[in-house]
């Protein structure tokens, strides 16, 4: 939180129309140009989150800007003086980034945007809809109530929804427990900052503590699973292998094989609404033409009520009933087989007596919600499974340690042509070539705000340039199956908190022959310019030596003061093993040191999976569960 002064207000104004300024030209038939970042309402939504969600220390940095006479300098002046206060300190850079990069954020994702017509935008294609069925009527609970059942899952995800879902069907008495809201078709809205704050998790991306990678995952009923872009992709069967020798034979086996079979059938995996959107073709002509391995992907998504002009907002919510998460099939299960779904509940700490559960202790609103179960399934993700079994004092030395994040290396591509990339579903193909070497090529969708943010800012002229030409740029990542881990810890306040050190020697030259495969793709599909995320990189041209750029693009620095790698998975926190001193769970998902307490998400995964992981989650979960069908305490 910080404290905003109308001095500090007024550098946030000023240092909006630095980033995104007026530039009058003569040909603008939209106004683009001419627009300022203000003109928004963006510097308000800046103020706004200063105030709410940021950490302490902006102002200071305002105040610095302040006496160094940020406000009456000219454009270029007012962009020294940003390099400048970057320069001061490792914290002041930092500070500095996230400003300009939320000053982009907030310009173009602001709803009823004058920007828009600019760069070709159109806008949310569809409303939220008052007619949608209601699948789920969340359990409100009275004052300080005491519930009482035979399974409590805290979260409902791709791990949590499966496990509810499926022990619902077979006869227990399940309590769901989600820190997120209920939003559903009824209030699903196709923009940017409504689904960040409402979707996603602490409200968007979030930085690592040590500034090495940002993450993005859901926080809402149905959690990844509700925003996340689809892509079906079952585990490898080297994976397969690797868990095995975590102490479960059966993932190599073909008893996995039934529970992958069992969740795919459930949420209807196919090909039939795997439509190549403009970057997905630009995306296969590269590779056909570098002779690479690609394939259409797997999606779980309904072909009957599935609208390829409405999927490319599925990050958002899904509007048309298609999108096949845990919040219309697993979830769905659950409640309509008796279990009590509460939203906005956090779980505080799982209770335990005799090293064995016996319930959790929640907050709702300023209620205690006190849940009394024999058997607790924590599956809040990766990056607050380990914060709840920090609170609770159970888990052993292992937990937090093992974070894997698939740090995925962006690189743009601008073509001669109009791609659209909002339109279609956002990733529609995979490329396959590297897979075995730790990387998958994958297409990305992007909107506006979140497109602006990840765009190098090089000026204000410069930025508006590379914005206008929006629509004809293809944004292509490349998953990195990471070896090296972070750690989840938490605060005085019991907050998780996230390191990510970024420094393993494999990982990085993974991420850089990653970033250089991207590179080729986009000079194998006609890209006419290509651009990394990092400021102060000149992008390259066509006619130019791309050798000789792929080789200075592989010098960059990585992490924290560098390519900022994005992170959408996230796993390993709580990880299945045999040896309690480096696993938290067995091999069955039960901790080693408390009986009933069960790992369900992607937290329990030995090593990353190399892939999305929604598929490997959900059937890992689908087998967690009858696990715990099977335990007599």
């Amino acid at each position: 939180m910080n404290d905003l002064t109308e001095m500090r207000r007024t550098m946030l104004r000023t240092l909006t129309d630095t980033v995104v300024p007026a530039l009058p030209r003569d040909d603008d038939p939209t106004g683009f140009w001419a627009t300022p970042g203000t003109a928004t309402g963006s510097a308000e939504l800046l103020c706004w989150w200063l105030e709410n969600l940021a950490e302490p220390g902006f102002g200071l940095l305002l105040d610095g800007l302040a006496a160094m006479e940020f406000e009456s300098a000219s454009q270029e002046g007012r962009e020294k003086i940003l390099g400048q206060m970057a320069a001061f300190s490792p914290e002041a850079a930092l500070g500095v980034q996230a400003l300009v990069a939320l000053a982009r954020l907030f310009t173009y994702a602001a709803a009823d945007n004058p920007l828009w017509p600019g760069i070709g935008y159109p806008g949310p294609q569809a409303q939220p809809r008052a007619d949608a069925d209601a699948l789920i009527v969340p359990y409100v609970p009275g004052a300080d109530e005491t519930l009482h059942c035979d399974v409590v899952v805290v979260g409902s995800g791709a791990g949590g929804g499966t496990i509810a879902g499926t022990l619902a069907a077979n006869g227990r008495d399940v309590v769901v427990l989600e820190a997120g809201g209920a939003h559903t078709a009824r209030d699903f809205q196709q923009l940017e900052l409504w689904a960040n704050l409402a979707l996603l998790y602490r409200g968007g991306p979030v930085v690592t503590a040590d500034g090495n990678a940002v993450l993005f995952a859901g926080a809402t009923l149905g959690g990844g699973t509700t925003v996340n872009w689809q892509n079906w992709v079952t585990p490898a069967e080297a994976v397969r292998a690797e868990w095995a020798g975590h102490g479960m034979p059966d993932i190599a086996t073909a008893e996995f094989d039934r529970h992958i079979a069992a969740v795919s059938e459930r949420v209807g995996a196919s090909r039939e609404t795997s439509d190549l959107n403009g970057p997905h073709r630009r995306m296969i002509d590269g590779a056909r033409r570098l002779d690479w391995r690609w394939r259409r992907a797997v999606r779980n998504a309904d072909p009957a009520t599935y609208d390829p002009g409405l999927a490319g907002f599925t990050h958002y919510g899904d509007l048309t009933g298609s999108k096949r998460g845990t919040l219309t099939t697993y979830l769905a299960d659950a409640h309509a087989a008796g279990a009590r779904i509460l939203t906005d509940t956090r779980a505080q700490r799982i209770i335990t007596a005799d090293g064995r559960a016996q319930g959790v202790i929640a907050t709702f609103g300023g209620r205690t919600v006190t849940v009394r179960a024999k058997h607790v399934v924590v599956a809040c993700g990766a990056l607050e499974t380990p914060a709840l079994l920090l609170r609770s004092g159970i888990g052993g030395p292992a937990v937090g340690t093992g974070l894997r994040v698939h740090p995925a290396a962006l690189v743009f591509g601008e073509y001669a042509d109009k791609v659209d990339g909002w339109w279609g579903p956002p990733q529609a193909a995979v490329i396959e070539q590297f897979r075995d070497d730790g990387v998958l090529i994958e297409n990305s969708h992007y909107h506006p705000g979140g497109w602006a943010t990840l765009m190098p800012w090089d000026g204000g002229r410069a930025h508006k340039e590379a914005m206008s030409r929006l629509a004809h740029t293809a944004l292509f990542l490349g998953i990195v199956r990471d070896q090296g881990a972070g750690r989840v810890t938490v605060d005085e306040n019991g907050q998780a908190v996230h390191h990510y050190p970024m420094d393993d020697a494999g990982d990085l030259d993974r991420f850089r022959t990653a970033m250089a495969a991207l590179i080729r793709l986009h000079e194998a599909a006609g890209a006419e310019r290509i651009r990394v995320p990092l400021t102060g990189f000149a992008p390259w041209s066509k006619g130019e030596d791309l050798e000789s750029w792929i080789a200075a693009a592989r010098e960059l620095p990585i992490g924290a003061g560098g390519i900022m790698p994005s992170s959408a998975h996230q796993m390993g926190t709580a990880r299945i093993g045999t040896d309690p001193a480096t696993s938290v769970a067995r091999p069955s998902g039960e901790l080693h040191d408390t009986g009933g307490v069960w790992i369900g998400d992607t937290s329990a995964f030995p090593t990353a999976s190399g892939a999305n992981p929604m598929c490997a989650c959900m059937a890992l979960a689908h087998r967690t569960a009858e696990q715990i069908l099977d335990n007599k305490p």
